[in-house]
């Protein structure tokens, strides 16, 4: 019984493969992890360095030599004192006041003006991605359309606002919460909160509505409501795209000015840390030497935040980029 050989066809031997098929994101990745793109990525990241290296430097100087000299002199006539951070953390005279009640302002405002947009946030996004209601679609083109509303617009209506209701009601709570009258934070709160719900809603959203609803079905056939869907499910896994708009939305807080300046009384009992700092160096700038001790005293607190919630940082900045 004869046998025929077979004879492999040679264009599809394991040598002539067909080439695999890559996408605009796998090229994009190559060029982005390629060497040249890494020495470009560590360059920019030495120029930006540069300036604040030389701010550290200059806090850790005399007052004389950081007027009369560069900050690169150092290297060549080294001079390090700590009166710039004496003065400006110890010292209680009128034109050098002490930070430590305006940090504390500061953090007054920062925290609750990030945990309320983020509370805010996260229940509108889970609305309107999973609680389907009549009118959502164009809800929601209506708060993504608001980023692009200037801040500074909104000011003096919002000023109209707080002096016609919020305040009647701060006085109104006096008796209650004598706090909440004396210190005056909640305008600030409210503005910041009012300011920071688009961008965070838009961004809650788009995570949120990416978990698979074979979750939220498996849930709802369980008998889950919306409020147990929303705390044992929804919140564990969108904790990365709430913690990276955290970070952001506690940065702005923390070195907004302008915010506090409109809505802030502007005495010691408000004012942030911010404020302050622009008033060290004098009106002519003159004691611009105070202003970079009090500079890296307002950078611990970003500092900490950042590197808390860095793990989470990644994660968060590619919430809602793509599917899967």
């Amino acid at each position: 019984m004869s046998q025929v050989a077979v004879t492999p066809d040679p264009e599809i031997t394991p040598d002539k493969a067909a080439p695999a098929v890559t996408t605009r994101a796998d090229r994009v990745k190559r060029r982005l992890t390629s060497p040249w793109a890494t020495i470009a990525a560590l360059l920019i990241a030495v120029l930006w360095t540069i300036p604040t290296f030389g701010l550290l430097l200059s806090s850790f100087r005399p007052a004389d030599s950081i007027a009369s000299t560069g900050w690169w002199t150092f290297f060549s006539d080294p001079e390090l004192t700590l009166d710039n951070y004496t003065e400006v953390l110890f010292s209680g005279s009128s034109t050098s006041p002490q930070l430590g009640e305006y940090f504390v302002n500061s953090l007054m405002i920062a925290i609750p003006g990030s945990i309320f947009p983020l509370v805010l946030a996260a229940l509108a996004a889970y609305a309107f991605a999973w609680v389907k209601f009549r009118g959502s679609s164009t809800l929601f083109v209506i708060v993504f359309a608001l980023q692009i509303v200037p801040l500074q617009m909104a000011l003096i209506p919002l000023l109209q606002l707080f002096v016609t209701f919020v305040q009647p009601f701060q006085n109104a709570l006096h008796e209650v919460v004598p706090f909440i009258s004396d210190k005056q934070f909640m305008p600030v709160w409210i503005a910041h909160t009012i300011f920071g719900l688009p961008l965070a809603i838009f961004l809650l959203h788009n995570f949120i509505s990416q978990i698979p609803g074979d979750i939220i079905e498996a849930a709802r056939v369980d008998g889950a409501g919306h409020g147990q869907i929303f705390f044992r499910i929804i919140l564990p896994l969108a904790m990365p795209a709430i913690a990276s708009f955290g970070i952001f939305q506690f940065l702005w807080v923390w070195n907004d000015l302008l915010v506090a300046l409109v809505f802030s009384s502007g005495t010691p009992d408000t004012a942030p840390l911010t404020q302050r700092l622009a008033e060290l160096a004098g009106s002519r700038g003159e004691n611009w030497a105070r202003l970079t001790a009090g500079a890296f005293v307002s950078l611990i607190v970003p500092l900490i935040v950042f590197f808390g919630l860095q793990r989470y940082f990644v994660r968060g900045l590619l919430a809602g980029s793509a599917k899967g």
